[in-house]
């Protein structure tokens, strides 16, 4: 197994799992930290959605640590969640109250895709 390639997705997968903590134990001052200004009890109900989502992929990811098509796997749906992310704030930064925060997911959003799927390639050689 390529080792930088692990190496780079398990960094994606521990990023995952810590921000998804992240924002399922501390929703505000997360969403604070990504761009977003206050929010109503729905808006922290989708953040913590999206913050178990990412628990539960970066989970998926760093259990498949030691096998190689499972972690293939893993790392494909994270790069299409990231990318889905990047493209879904791209949208709100349309708008000037989530302008900051759209911006920022679609640089950490496409960053992480590619990161991803750069090591998703690696890990097919």
């Amino acid at each position: 197994m390529d080792r930088r390639a692990r190496q780079v997705a398990m960094q994606i997968g521990a990023s995952r799992v810590a921000i998804g903590i992240g924002i399922l134990l501390a929703t505000r001052p997360a969403l604070r930290i990504f761009g977003f200004g206050e929010t109503d009890a729905g808006g922290e109900a989708l953040a913590r959605l999206g913050g178990g989502r990412d628990v539960a992929i970066g989970a998926l990811t760093l259990a498949a640590r030691n096998d190689r098509p499972g972690l293939r796997h893993a790392l494909l749906l994270s790069s299409a969640c990231d990318l889905a992310d990047a493209v879904a704030l791209g949208a709100s930064a349309r708008h000037p109250q989530t302008r900051k925060a759209g911006i920022g997911g679609i640089l950490s959003g496409s960053a992480s895709a590619v990161a991803g799927l750069w090591a998703w390639r690696r890990l097919g050689d």
